[in-house]
C-alpha cells in the first residue's frame, strides 16, 4: 500500500461444470367434444355456366334455409369455399372441353353435438351432395391444453428422476430449461360424396384427445 492506494490481486476460482439430464415429457387429456364444425355443400356440373351457377345457388339457398329451420343461427353458417372450374377430357392426347363445375361449400358450427347427424341428413335431403369434413372440438380448449402441458412436465420430472436414480444422483427441484414441443388434438375428418337419396350414418363424436409434449432440462445433483 502506497499512500491511499490499495492493490488487489484476483485469484481465479475453478468453475465446476453442471451436468444436466434432458428428457421429453408427454401429457394427454381426454374430453367430450361440445362443438362440431361441418363443411358440406353442393357441386353442380354442366355445359352452360350461368345455368349451373343458378342451380348451385338455389341448392345452397335451400340448404341454408333448412339449417335455419333447425334453429342453427345464421352467424354459424358461412361460405367456406366457392369455385368455378373448367372440366376437360384428353382423348388421344387432345384437350376436349367438357363443361363447368361449380362448388359451393358451407361451414356450419354446431354447439349441440347431438344435432350433427341431423344437420348432415337435413342438408343432404335439401340438395347437398358433398361433405368434406366433420371436426369436433371443445370450447374450453385452452384450459385443457394447459392441463396437458402440466401433465407433460410432471411426466418429464418422473423420467428425469428415474434416470438420476439409476445414476446414483438426484435432480434439481426446478428445471433449468423447459421447451414446449407440440400441442395437438385428434380431429374427426371425413370426405364423402352423397347422392340425394342416401341417408348418413349416425355420427359419433367419441372422446377428443389433447396432446402436449415438452423438452425439459434438469440439473444433476451429486
Amino acid at each position: 500500500m502506497y499512500g491511499n492506494q490499495i492493490y488487489y490481486t484476483a485469484i481465479p476460482i475453478p468453475c465446476k461444470s453442471v451436468s444436466t439430464i434432458e428428457v421429453l415429457g408427454e401429457g394427454i387429456v381426454t374430453a367430450a367434444p361440445d362443438t362440431a364444425l361441418v363443411i358440406l355443400g353442393a357441386v353442380t356440373e354442366g355445359k352452360e355456366l350461368q345455368a349451373i351457377q343458378a342451380e348451385n345457388a338455389q341448392i345452397t339457398a335451400d340448404i341454408i334455409q333448412s339449417l335455419l329451420d333447425l334453429s342453427i343461427p345464421r352467424e354459424h353458417i358461412q361460405t367456406n369455399d366457392y369455385r368455378i372450374e373448367m372440366m376437360y377430357e384428353f382423348p388421344d392426347g387432345k384437350q376436349v372441353f367438357q363443361g363447368y363445375k361449380v362448388t359451393h361449400l358451407l361451414q356450419i358450427t354446431i354447439d349441440q353435438i347431438a344435432l350433427t347427424g341431423t344437420v348432415v341428413d337435413t342438408a343432404v335431403s335439401h340438395g347437398a351432395n358433398t361433405v368434406t369434413s366433420i371436426q369436433f372440438s371443445v370450447s374450453d380448449r385452452k384450459q385443457l391444453e394447459n392441463e396437458a402441458l402440466s401433465l407433460a412436465v410432471q411426466n418429464a420430472r418422473l423420467k428425469a428422476a428415474a434416470i438420476a436414480n439409476a445414476l446414483g444422483t438426484s435432480i434439481s427441484a426446478v428445471p433449468s430449461k423447459v421447451q414446449e414441443v407440440s400441442s395437438s388434438s385428434e380431429p374427426f375428418p371425413i370426405q364423402r360424396t352423397f347422392q340425394s337419396d342416401v341417408m348418413v350414418t349416425p355420427i359419433e363424436p367419441g372422446q377428443l384427445k389433447i396432446f402436449a409434449a415438452v423438452r425439459v432440462w434438469f440439473a444433476q445433483i451429486t
